[in-house]
């Protein structure tokens, strides 16, 4: 029987979060007022939308994650842990590596989802769509993204004319967040042997859009937020983090 299955990326350095991440891995830094570690706000948010099986995509200090959410059952899921190998390297590499490893099989769907994201993100409307589409992958976007710094308007010859600020774009931007069908992973083995690192955006998604497989962007006007710099780290509002997510915490959900 089919299920929904989670795969959380949380094994890299974090080196764009330096020297935070010389002392805790990126998904454990603590984030709002509650300061609970950001991956627990992604265990919250599968838990409010009824997705129970987790696997945490595990490497760098990864005994703070254990440590800390043990087999979920004080969080009301079941967490597994799949430890990253050398020879797959890359976020699709750790993906693959937990497809050998059995974490799902060929009929589930996975939710593989970013461990530096924080969303809002309604979970169940994103799998919904991916099913009614029957799509091969479908990956979560949103529009109207905001450009942190100022572009430049230049002439031919490099005068400046002006700024735009923070401008935002016209087209939809990936969240971090994508829904595969378990048998696409198949195979993706013989992309692995061609390549060393195996990137979830920038090789599996275009492989499978070159076999003419069905792949969909699901837009969404959801909150989200990219904690995976330190600039981002600092600029992230307490208050930011309680208006969109304190639903999580509601001890009905909880």
């Amino acid at each position: 029987m089919s299920e929904v299955k989670a795969l959380v990326l949380c094994g890299g350095k974090g080196t764009r979060l330096r020297p935070i991440t010389y002392y805790l891995q990126k998904t454990m830094m603590p984030i709002g007022p509650k300061q609970k570690p950001l991956l627990e706000y992604i265990v919250r948010l599968f838990r409010f939308h009824r997705i129970t099986n987790i696997t945490f995509l595990v490497n760098y200090k990864a005994e703070q994650i254990r440590s800390y959410f043990g087999d979920g059952a004080n969080f009301g899921v079941k967490v597994n842990y799949v430890n990253d190998v050398p020879e797959l390297s890359g976020t699709g590499g750790s993906v693959l590596n937990a497809y050998k490893q059995g974490a799902f099989r060929e009929n589930d769907t996975i939710l593989v989802y970013y461990g530096d994201i924080l969303t809002n993100m309604k979970l169940d409307d994103l799998i919904l769509f991916h099913k009614t589409k029957k799509a091969t992958a479908t990956v979560a976007l949103s529009s109207g993204f905001e450009v942190r710094v100022g572009l430049a308007d230049l002439e031919k010859q490099g005068r400046i004319r002006g700024f735009i600020e923070k401008p935002k774009l016209e087209k939809p931007v990936s969240i971090g967040i994508l829904v595969f069908k378990g048998s696409s992973f198949d195979d993706l083995k013989k992309l692995s042997r061609t390549k060393g690192l195996l990137d979830l955006m920038g090789d599996v998604i275009p492989y499978l859009i070159n076999k003419q497989e069905p792949i969909y962007g699901f837009i969404s006007d959801a909150f989200w937020y990219d904690v995976g710099s330190i600039e981002a780290y600092e600029k992230l509002e307490n208050t930011q983090v309680e208006n969109a997510l304190s639903f999580l915490f509601n001890k009905s959900k909880s």
